[in-house]
């Protein structure tokens, strides 16, 4: 999401490549942008550019699994809190977790992602 909010030209022609495959940004990572904001202005304009995508929420079920997974890999694999939960929310909804963070979400069984472009 950053990199699209960033205008970068591969993030650009990937979310152009889906065509009218919906997009949607989890809860989490909405508030993982907005603790990113330096201002009220970026805040705002964050706000406004994730009107476009429907905001997706974990089920009780899918917290139940993000705990299990925490607690199991955070040591070993440092995975994060955030993350299982992000990762957990994408397999309960059976969608795929577009992301560069490859390393930290191998570990969750079921979940399948993509990088959408090579960095």
């Amino acid at each position: 999401m950053i990199d699209i909010f960033r205008n970068h030209l591969p993030a650009r022609f990937w979310l152009h490549s889906l065509g009218t495959e919906t997009l949607g940004v989890t809860g989490f990572t909405v508030m993982e942008l907005l603790q990113g904001c330096r201002n009220q202005l970026e805040q705002q304009k964050v706000q406004k550019r994730l009107l476009a995508y429907p905001v997706v929420w974990p089920q009780p079920i899918d917290c139940e699994r993000a705990l299990t997974t925490y607690a199991y890999f955070h040591l070993s694999d440092n995975l994060g809190l955030l993350d299982a939960l992000i990762a957990q929310t994408a397999v309960g909804l059976q969608m795929t977790l577009v992301t560069f963070n490859t390393k930290h979400y191998r570990v969750v069984s079921h979940l399948q992602t993509i990088q959408p472009y090579v960095r």
